[in-house]
């Protein structure tokens, strides 16, 4: 479950009776290079239930972790649906890599369960041009991996956009990513 992997992220701790909602928000500091950040973790559900609720979110994430079971192929296929739901509600071409995204497989802890291989998933990232990482909640293998790779996109796409003279100003006084929106979905 990708709220397995928020919570090891959040308090270090693997939880094995955990109760899925609709949806859950956290809110964390961490130190990213040295630079104080703070990160709003957006964990959205799944269920088409709630596809509005995830609108609002995607319209004010900055990055996404799109978290998908490696022993569920069901939960791989929905990650193309939910990919184009980000880029519709940003309102970007399919074509774009402007937007901090990693391709996250679940589970890796459960290997003889796979039923998604890593080429496939590799090459989704590679159509998607995004990274892609295994990871597994239960071990913690990669969990801090995926949140800091999504923090520094987050970072390197701002002082993009800002520009040199606020480059300085970010890496000196305000940290690497001041503020930081992340949805996973």
């Amino acid at each position: 479950m990708k709220s397995l992997r928020t919570l090891q992220f959040m308090y270090d701790e693997f939880v094995e009776d955990y109760e899925p909602t609709k949806a859950d928000s956290y809110r964390r500091n961490v130190i990213l290079d040295g630079q104080e950040a703070h990160i709003d973790i957006l964990d959205t559900a799944g269920q088409e239930d709630y596809a509005a609720i995830r609108d609002n979110y995607f319209r004010s994430g900055e990055g996404f972790l799109c978290v998908f079971s490696i022993t569920e192929k069901e939960s791989f296929e929905a990650t193309q649906e939910f990919r184009e739901q980000i880029l519709r509600v940003k309102g970007v071409d399919s074509n774009t890599d402007s937007i901090p995204f990693i391709l996250v497989g679940n589970k890796n802890d459960l290997e003889d369960k796979r039923q998604v291989s890593l080429e496939e998933a590799e090459a989704r990232a590679r159509q998607w041009k995004v990274e892609y990482v295994e990871t597994s909640a239960k071990t913690r293998q990669n969990v801090d991996k995926i949140f800091y790779d999504l923090l520094r996109n987050i970072a390197k796409k701002k002082n993009a956009e800002a520009g040199p003279a606020v480059k300085q100003v970010n890496n000196d006084k305000t940290g690497c990513c001041g503020k930081s929106k992340c949805v996973i979905s």
